[in-house]
């Protein structure tokens, strides 16, 4: 049986579930069933983690599946939750921690920043194409966030106004630490330790002295993307995109790419898709032009691959055997783009008003 249709079968034995615990009125045989499917060991989860197991060209249509079962399996699970809540008995003991807040109590609970949730999501549609979630540190050195990704030494991005350099001696001098300005530090890391073919996603907070505004911040997110193999071209790199807009925005949501220029890509280009809020026709969203920016992309300069085999002593990452694209985006602007949200200092002020809106 294939992983699709033995998806299906735990989709079909999970909705039965979920509407014989409601039926029954039973919160803890819901959590049961909850565990069994949708829990972090469950078999949802163990589908996931076997989409490495199936054919490249069935992988795209594969995860798409398991991410849209996911998401039906949560909704009929949060649907079952409120039959059993609402079907509890007036009378009996004064509380009972078994059963759901009242739906008046219930915008007081705790839940996941948008931030968490628009990572999460973003992490599980990557997972589903095959790309495997890694972590680098926080702080670095010049080489991992500047030299290896083939920033010159002239590079504006050097300077003190555009990072934040740690030092102790009054005025910044080479090699000392600072906080990685990018994302792409943890993809030299990896190919440091690891050898081809490689395909890995780096999500975590990186910091530049911007002053704060509706679109910028001192502390943010990113999301970047590495794949290395033999034979990689810019046709997988869009295919790649477009499987994930579409899986984040929706079926038939349209990609552009405009030529653009990155240090450790050759050649870049800037990602735009059709805009979520008016499907391209334009609107104030995307300041009536139908499109919005998401990101930048672009195949790997090979010039990035001798800095690797230069660190590593080898010759791993041959430029003449193995390409590579990467891709990098803002976690924030993407959360912006799928709530509809204007300002990006809401996601900083805690403002429970903003947060129980999302």
């Amino acid at each position: 049986m294939s992983l699709q249709a033995e998806a299906q079968t735990a989709r079909d034995e999970a909705l039965a579930a979920f509407q014989a615990a409601a039926g029954a009125r039973d919160p803890k045989r819901l959590e049961e069933a909850r565990i069994k499917y949708l829990g972090s060991n469950g078999l949802l989860k163990a589908f996931m983690n076997r989409l490495k197991e199936v054919p490249k060209e069935e992988k795209p249509a594969a995860g798409k599946r398991l991410n849209d079962i996911r998401r039906e399996l949560e909704e009929a699970f949060e649907a079952a939750k409120s039959a059993v809540g609402a079907g509890a008995p007036a009378a009996g003991p004064s509380f009972d921690v078994t059963e759901p807040l009242p739906p008046e109590q219930r915008s007081t609970l705790g839940r996941r920043h948008p931030l968490t949730r628009t990572t999460d999501t973003l992490r599980d549609l990557l997972r589903a194409l095959g790309f495997e979630a890694v972590e680098g540190p926080e702080v670095e050195d010049e080489r991992h966030n500047f030299d290896d990704l083939n920033v010159p030494k002239d590079h504006p991005a050097r300077d003190s106004f555009d990072t934040f350099f740690l030092t102790t001696r009054g005025a910044f001098k080479p090699g000392d630490a600072l906080l990685r300005s990018q994302t792409s530090t943890v993809q030299i890391r990896i190919m440091e330790t690891r050898t081809p073919p490689l395909r890995v996603i780096a999500p975590g907070r990186v910091y530049r002295p911007d002053r704060i505004d509706a679109t910028h911040a001192s502390t943010f997110h990113q999301i970047e993307g590495l794949y290395v193999d033999r034979g990689v071209s810019m046709a997988d790199l869009k295919g790649t995109l477009q499987l994930f807009v579409e899986g984040l925005f929706g079926a038939g949501t349209k990609v552009r790419f405009r030529p653009s220029f990155f240090p450790f890509t050759e050649p870049s280009a800037e990602l735009d898709c059709s805009c979520p809020a008016c499907g391209g026709s334009g609107c104030a969203v995307c300041k009536r032009t139908g499109w919005v920016e998401l990101g930048g992309c672009g195949m790997v300069d090979p010039n990035v691959f001798e800095a690797v085999n230069r660190a590593r002593g080898d010759r791993a990452y041959d430029p003449e055997i193995w390409t590579g694209f990467a891709f990098g985006f803002g976690i924030e602007r993407m959360a912006m783009r799928r709530y509809g949200i204007d300002d990006l200092r809401l996601f900083l002020e805690n403002d429970l008003r903003f947060l129980r809106q999302i």
